[in-house]
Order: structure tokens, then C-alpha cells, then sequence
């Protein structure tokens, strides 16, 4: 299989970015092409061969990609998957790239991988990057009905079949938006624990626009995808949720305006799963109401 490598940059870490690819031309077998995308600043300088795009405003996490995407051809075609990878991650083990091509060739059913995240220095795997509800065990391999955004790889028939990314977006959820569409195609998404990408522990709320997105996104994706009786149920336990967990003033204030704003703004076509797929992500351990 041919692979190729998406890497959103805002130009600000140029160690970080080097040492990733790097760590993409050291992996075994056949060469990765790798586009490196400037999400509204310039790419820091690169190694010969790596091709890259400059955006003049940045577009988002999802957005940023997409633009990636198309380097490749249309939806991808030029390639028969795609890496995501965070620039300022790294992949400790060369053989990452066979054991995704194995993988794929292995299954023609399998769209995406979703890859094990760990802190370089502590190599713990923080439990919100284990894409799954039962996330005590990372080592633990698994299919699963979402990935990591930034750690990932996507077969380019998926995006061809499913569409891509939703740019509007920005951040937050747009991982799930593509993976509820693909599983809804028949696609399954499995999580490899021994797919490992390094990457500093951090906390997502270190994003100024955090809970507002994460609100937002939130109501979006139960809009486009979710059948009508779900929707409510959806998006009332996750308000729920979000009050038991005691945010501070500020953090509710901008959660709950992200909320209204997901309501009243237009969330981009609405495609509502079948109920089979419904009964699938339950069948997988995460029900479309959590």
C-alpha cells in the first residue's frame, strides 16, 4: 500500500516538526510522501522532498487537513492511506508505517486506525486518548467508534465514499464526525496500541476556545448525524455531564454559549445514521448517547 503523511503546522515549533519527520523517513518499507500544511503561518524549513502548502488564514484542525488531503489528489486518490500526525508528536517505533499497511491489506473493511498515544518521557497513556468508554487498559487493542486526531491513519476510500473532514468545525469533535459517517458506510475503525505516537501530556482546555468549540461541535454532531430522537437525548446527558463536572464559572459561561450556538447556527448537511448503525455503536460499548 502507498501512504502519504498530513502534518498541520502553525510554524512555531520547528524542532518538534523536524524531529516527526524524521521519524516518518526512518520508518521500513516503501517511502511515505508527506505534505506539510502552514495553517495561516509559514512551514519552517523542511527536508528535501517534503512537499508544502501555505495557507494564507489558518482553517482549523479539520480544515488544515483537508487542504492536505487534496495535496494528494482528489479526496486522497494518490495514495492508499493517510497519516495524521500532531507536529509536535513523534514516532518511536520505524515499523508503524508496515504495521498500518499490514493492517489494511489484511482487512478491506478496515477504514481507520486510530494509534496509541504516549508521553515521551513517562510513556503513560493518558485515558483520554484511548478512544473508547473501558479506557483503564491502553495497552489493549480493540474496534472502536472514534480516533485521535492527531494520531491516526484513514484509508483515502473512506474520505472518497464519506466526504471529509467538516471544515467548520474548526476543533473539536470533527474526529467523531468522520468516523459515525464511515461506520454508518461500513467501515470499521480499530485502535492499535502498538501504533504508538509520542506526545507530550497536555490538557485540551490549554485552547483558548475549548469549551466553547467543544460545546458548539458538540450540538453540530448530533445535528448531521444522529436520527431526530437521539439528538435530545445526546446532547441532554452531555449538559448534564458537563454540570457534574464543576467547571469554573468562566468555563460554564463559554461552554454554555458554544451550546446556544450550536443551535441556532448551521451545522452543514444532515445525513442521520441508520438505526443499525445505532445498534452497532452499542454493540461496539459507546451507544450515540454518550
Amino acid at each position: 500500500m502507498k501512504l502519504g503523511a498530513v502534518i498541520i503546522t502553525m510554524g512555531n515549533r520547528p524542532q518538534e516538526l523536524r524531529s516527526l519527520l524524521d521519524s516518518v523517513a526512518g520508518q521500513k518499507g516503501d517511502r511515505i510522501e508527506v505534505v506539510v500544511v502552514g495553517n495561516g503561518a509559514p512551514v519552517p524549513d523542511v527536508p528535501a522532498g517534503v512537499r508544502t502548502v501555505e495557507l494564507p488564514e489558518n482553517l482549523g484542525i479539520p480544515g488544515g487537513r483537508n487542504v492536505g488531503i487534496e495535496a494528494f489528489g482528489p479526496s486522497g486518490a494518490d495514495v492508499d492511506a493517510l497519516l495524521f500526525l500532531d507536529d509536535d508528536g513523534l514516532l518511536p517505533l520505524d515499523d508503524t508505517a508496515e504495521l498500518c499497511r499490514q493492517a489494511f491489506e489484511a482487512d478491506p473493511e478496515l477504514g481507520i486506525i486510530s494509534f496509541r498515544i504516549a508521553d515521551p518521557d513517562t510513556g503513560v497513556t493518558q485515558r483520554r486518548h484511548v478512544p473508547r468508554l473501558r479506557a483503564s487498559d491502553p495497552m489493549r487493542s480493540s474496534h472502536v467508534t472514534t480516533f485521535l486526531g492527531g494520531a491516526n491513519a484513514v484509508r483515502s476510500k473512506v474520505i472518497a465514499e464519506v466526504g471529509p473532514l467538516p471544515g467548520q468545525f474548526f476543533y473539536a469533535h470533527e474526529e467523531t464526525d468522520l468516523a459515525w459517517r464511515a461506520l454508518d458506510a461500513g467501515w470499521r475503525i480499530d485502535y492499535r496500541a502498538d501504533m504508538v505516537l509520542n506526545h507530550p501530556t497536555t490538557a485540551p482546555s490549554r485552547h483558548a476556545v475549548y469549551h466553547r468549540m467543544v460545546a458548539r461541535n458538540r450540538v453540530w454532531l448530533a445535528r448531521r448525524n444522529l436520527p431526530a430522537p437521539l439528538v435530545p437525548l445526546y446532547l441532554g446527558v452531555w449538559l448534564l455531564l458537563t454540570l457534574l463536572r464543576k467547571p469554573s464559572g468562566p468555563a460554564l459561561k463559554a461552554w454554555l454559549g458554544g451550546f446556544r450556538e450550536g443551535w441556532s447556527t448551521p451545522c452543514g448537511t444532515r445525513r442521520p445514521m441508520r438505526w443499525r448503525t445505532v445498534w452497532r455503536l452499542t454493540r461496539l460499548g459507546r451507544p450515540p448517547v454518550i
